[in-house]
This record gives structure tokens, sequence and C-alpha cells, in this order.
């Protein structure tokens, strides 16, 4: 390889450089290739996963890896991430915002636009204020992290999301994990927590792997006791439970009860993000604390124009919702006719226990060769045990959809003999 540099003409100084060839292959030596017995491992295992592919837009039905498929493992609760209200919106804050923030909202990025979108989620959550971070991951860990200390203690649901557990890693708080949904349990952590300086329930309000819900309700009712804050991860419960989809406070009708409600965007409202609902105080300070807040670029403004549409939808469509939870419904009368175990769902998360891995990962094939697709969810994510493929309906799913989705279920299923 060769370069001919010329610094400057006026100095008249050329410098020609010979560069050996390099071979990319060896360029780092043998040092990661543990890597390829780790992948090999996990494929031994039944545990690898190669990215799926769309070559279409998120919607009931995609082409997936070049194959035409009912989408019955999508977060898009509502249809909205692919609908003209949102598009359109996306397209006009581009001329008027442009596409980029250009930088950190402490710095330059905050932008009017995003202010709005903050006012609009705590009218909507019906609290003081919000805040919203790039992820959900990034709102669970920051916030977490900013607000616990080595003196103060955090009391978990054992199955709450992966987010949360990173948040808690990341403090010196003395930990609790009481057992999942269990408020004895909680009750016990709390009384064993009592000479802790502050003290942090959390929990998941929509588990997303079985799709049961939180006794919120009894849960903050020990809080007020004992005098523990709770935050509530409702991931899963915004757009989905309570009146306009306002999420499991409202469902519970915990409003100014709840200290900490974060949610996200990325899910039923069809964009990207997550946000803390609460109090000003909170949000304020986690505006010069949560360091997943204060090191990231702020949103695109077509992402935040999207999602002020998205809450608009939500609360003057109601026809969304309804659709959502009258397919729900219907889709899993059905599996439960048919004798397939579907857990203690509440809610639109579905799970089709399979049992091992092995046979998780097999029943997701069969079906996507019979035209569905739905994800395998095996360990460490569930219980070795207590792999299954786990199904989410949404509004968009039509009632032909749900009933070429349960044959094929019904076909895979004799055949693999789950039913």
């Amino acid at each position: 390889m060769r370069f001919l540099l010329d610094f400057t003409k006026s100095w008249e100084i050329f410098i020609y450089l010979e560069i050996p060839e390099v071979s990319w292959g060896n360029y780092v030596n043998n040092r990661t290739d543990f890597l390829k017995e780790m992948i090999q491992d996990l494929k031994d295992k039944n545990l690898f996963i190669e990215l799926p592919v769309l070559s279409t837009e998120q919607k009931n039905r995609v082409v997936l890896n070049g194959k035409e498929v009912i989408m019955m493992c999508s977060n898009n609760y509502l249809g909205f991430a692919n609908h003209p209200r949102l598009r359109a919106a996306a397209k006009e804050a581009i001329d008027c915002w442009g596409y980029g923030a250009g930088a950190v909202r402490q710095i330059a990025g905050t932008m009017e636009i995003h202010i709005k979108l903050e006012e609009m989620l705590a009218e909507y959550k019906r609290t003081e204020a919000a805040l919203v971070f790039v992820a959900g991951i990034a709102a669970n860990r920051g916030t977490i992290q900013a607000l616990m200390g080595e003196e103060d203690a955090i009391i978990s649901d054992e199955l709450n999301h992966g987010s949360i557990i990173d948040g808690v890693r990341l403090t010196k708080s003395r930990r609790m994990v009481y057992p999942h949904l269990n408020t004895e349990g909680l009750k016990k952590a709390l009384q064993e927590t009592k000479d802790a300086r502050r003290r942090l329930i959390i929990t998941d309000g929509v588990f997303s792997m079985d799709g049961d819900i939180a006794p919120l309700d009894r849960i903050v009712e020990l809080a007020e006791e004992y005098d523990a804050m709770v935050m509530v991860d409702d991931a899963h419960g915004d757009g989905v439970l309570g009146k306009d989809g306002r999420g499991i406070i409202d469902h519970f009708g915990l409003e100014g009860r709840v200290d900490i409600d974060m949610g996200t965007l990325s899910k039923a409202f069809g964009s990207l993000g997550g946000y803390i609902a609460g109090r000003q105080e909170l949000r304020e300070y986690l505006i010069n604390t949560a360091r997943s807040f204060i090191f990231t670029t702020a949103h695109p403004p077509c992402v935040t124009a999207a999602t002020m549409e998205a809450l608009r939808m939500v609360q003057d469509e109601p026809q969304h919702l309804r659709n959502l939870w009258d397919n729900t419904k219907y889709f899993k009368k059905a599996m439960g006719n048919m004798g397939f175990d579907i857990g203690r769902s509440q809610t639109p998360i579905t799970p089709v226990m399979a049992g091992e891995s092995r046979m998780a990962m097999d029943l997701s094939r069969q079906l996507f060769q019979e035209g569905l697709f739905a994800k395998p969810i095996v360990f460490p994510l569930v219980a070795k045990d207590k792999s299954r493929v786990r199904i989410i309906v949404t509004a968009q799913h039509t009632r032909e959809d749900l009933d070429e989705a349960i044959d094929i279920f019904e076909r895979v299923g004799k055949r693999m003999k789950l039913i």
C-alpha cells in the first residue's frame, strides 16, 4: 500500500511512504478466538439466535427473511408504528426542525418540541412532570443509579426486567428480592430493611415474559405503611391498561400515590424512547444526576413529533385500544380451548409454554414454516424448563389473521404433541 502525502506545495515537501500490506484476518491474532467456542456452546445448548430481518414496514403481515408471515411477536400493540398520522407528524417535524438534535439535552440539544412532549406526557400520566430518555433501559438505569446510594435499600420483584436489574447493579445499595407477586415476601423485606436511609420498591407493571400484572394496589399500601418509595416499570402497560391506555397506575386508581412512573415510547406508542413521570423535583434532579440522560444526544425532532401524535391518537381514537383487547380475548380463548398452556397472562402478552429450550426453538421454527412468526423465549430470559413462544396480539390483526394463526398453532401443536 502506497501513499503520497502533499503537506504543502509552497514548502515543496513530499513524503513517499512504503507501508507493508496488512492481512486484516490476522490483525488481532487469536485474542478473540474464544468467541467461536462461546458461540458454539450457545448453539449446542439451543440458545443461539440470529437476527430476523424485515423487508417491509412493521404491521400485521410482514415479509421476514424473505417469507411472508403473520407477525405475532411485535410490541406494536396499537398498530401505531406505521400509522399515517405518525408518518405525517414526523415528516412535518423534519421540515420544521431538521433531522437531528445535534447535542445532549444539557448542552444545546433541548428544543421546544422536546419540552412540549414532556408536558404532554405529564398531563397524560397525571403527574407534575416528565423527563424523556433515549430508551427505557436508560430511564431505569439512570434513575435507579441517581436516586439510591450505599446507605439505601432496593426491594425488587424476582422477575423484574433486566434493565431494572442492571440499574440496581449500578448502585451500592443493599438489595432484597421478593418472590414474584408475593406481597408477604415484600412485607418481610420491608421489615428487614427498616434501618436503611431510603428504601425503593421496584416492580414491573406488566411482566414482559408472562403477561401477568403486579398487585400494585397492595404494593402501594405496604410502601405507605413502611415509608418506602415505589417505582413501577410500566413499559408493557403504557397504551394498554387503564383509561386511554394510561397504564397500571390508572388501572388501579393510584394517581398521586406512586413516586416514580417509568414508561416507554417504543411499544404501544410506536416510537422510540423511555421516560420518567413524577414530581417536578424528580425531573430536575434527574436532569442533573442521571448519567444515561446527561450523556446521550436528544431525540430527533421527527421521533418526538410522532410520539406526540401517538399520545393524541390513543386519547381521541379509542377504537385502537378496544380492538387490541377484543383481539386478545378472542385469541386467548381459542388457544385455551385447544389445550395450549398459556400461563396466567392478563394482558395481550400470551406465552405458549413449550418446556425446554429445544422445544421452544422447534415450535418457533415450525410456526414460521407454516407462515407465522413468533420468537422463542429461552434461558436465561426464563427458567430452563419454562421456555416458550411469546405471542403478542395487536390492534392491527384482523379476524382473518387470528383465525389463520389459530389454525397454524393447532396443526403445529398436534404435530409436536403440545395439545
